[in-house]
């Protein structure tokens, strides 16, 4: 399994196989912006204007395909514009394809957006999660500080509305950990 960052002209080329893995996401229930059904050319379209964000610096994209070439996850960094706050970044839309759970990805994934941050100079990292989710496992296990919960937040994959945690991680005073995952290029 490689974890590669991909341009914006890959984001835009590969949008159907990132679509896959996106439709594949909602539809197994996880909590990541789309109501279910989502349609293959919904989600097509919506990354390729995440293509559009990465070509202009505003995102940045990993994504992980196995050998067949078949995206299987990926995870995102969102990078404010203020001057403000352009030592932290959000980290979204981590995704792990249902054949491909159980394996370490989700993790892999994290800690690769977290040490591009770290060398990017970014010192805070923050997310949201749908509360109780299989995400909110991971980001604790991970090292990730719970910052609260909001009522209500977010509708689920089947339109019910479901509270949200969310979670930051302080890069200044703790080192990104290290993949444990087997070989791949983490760029």
């Amino acid at each position: 399994m490689r974890v590669e960052r991909w341009t914006g002209a890959r984001v835009r080329d590969r949008a159907d196989g990132l679509a896959a893995l996106l439709t594949d996401t909602v539809a197994s229930g996880a909590s990541v912006g789309f109501l279910a059904p989502l349609g293959h050319a919904e989600a097509v379209a919506w990354w390729r204007e995440r293509a559009d964000a990465v070509t202009a610096g505003h995102l940045a994209v990993w994504a992980a395909v196995d050998r067949a070439g078949t995206v299987t996850g990926t995870v995102g960094l969102a990078f404010p514009g203020r001057t403000n706050s352009r030592h932290r970044a959000e980290v979204v839309k981590l995704m792990v394809h249902r054949a491909a759970r159980g394996q370490g990805l989700g993790r892999r994934l994290l800690a690769t957006a977290e040490r591009a941050a770290a060398a990017d100079g970014r010192t805070l990292l923050h997310l949201d999660t749908e509360t109780g989710s299989p995400a909110e496992h991971l980001y604790r296990s991970a090292g990730w500080t719970r910052a609260g919960t909001i009522p209500d937040y977010a509708a689920n994959p089947l339109g019910e509305l479901r509270p949200t945690t969310l979670y930051y991680r302080d890069l200044s005073t703790r080192p990104a950990p290290v993949s444990r995952a087997g070989a791949g290029t983490d760029r």
